[in-house]
């Protein structure tokens, strides 16, 4: 079965995740997937989305893709204030980088893997076709009442509930880390904050990671 790379949120780290497939032993016709947030708060985002689109990686939709998407397309409330790092993205961004973006879903199904793939998350006990697009970008927990929410400290990581029977494999929640439940793996390990860039590559089920080449923005809360 040919090699397929999942990768933890790049976030414009281009160095980074040229560093990661190096050390991956990525070879071409090998099957890159980005779990989403492509762009923002990183040196490169353009870099990111011209790779991922001139080499045929395959993407889901994160929610500062989703971010810059609206502003790109005068969707944003008028009270909204355009953030630094989503402005950075909007001023160099090419028409065909907003095509590839534009064209990103927000999961993607690998049947022949038992994956989905997801940027935030997916509400464990509802059925696919139920899941509220909103929450796949930005689920983070579930609380002791048993509500969804986009806050780390609210309860428990959503995956950590997940029952299968696909393997979810997702990103957005660095604070977390990598995650490893049984049914459900999550790979934001917070490169744009100094920390690391990882990917999860089946069939091999094996994590890679680099070390991010400085801080590019502090964690200082909730990404």
């Amino acid at each position: 079965m040919t090699r397929t790379l999942f990768i933890g949120d790049v976030h414009g780290c281009s160095e980074e995740l040229d560093a990661l497939l190096h050390a991956c032993g990525h070879r071409r016709g090998e099957r890159v997937v980005l779990v989403g947030d492509l762009v923002a708060k990183g040196p490169d985002s353009a870099g990111v989305v011209r790779r991922a689109r001139e080499h045929g990686f395959l993407a889901v939709r994160g929610n500062h893709d989703e971010h810059v998407l609206r502003w790109h397309a005068g969707k944003m409330p008028a009270s909204k204030k355009l953030k630094r790092e989503h402005k950075q993205v909007l001023d160099t961004l090419e028409d065909e980088d907003w095509a590839y973006l534009e064209s990103l879903p927000v999961h993607r199904h690998f049947p022949e893997l038992n994956v989905r793939v997801v940027h935030g998350g997916l509400v464990p006990g509802v059925p696919m076709e139920e899941q509220k697009p909103e929450l796949m970008l930005n689920l983070r927990s579930i609380t002791p009442e048993g509500e969804p929410s986009k806050k780390m400290d609210a309860g428990v990581p959503w995956a950590s509930l997940w029952k299968g029977p696909e393997l979810v494999i997702f990103g957005h929640d660095a604070l977390r880390g990598v995650q490893r439940h049984p049914y459900a793996i999550g790979l934001d390990s917070g490169c744009v904050y100094g920390h690391e860039l990882t990917a999860y590559v089946l069939p091999e089920a094996r994590f890679y990671s680099v070390k991010a080449k400085r801080v590019y923005m502090d964690l200082d809360g909730p990404p």
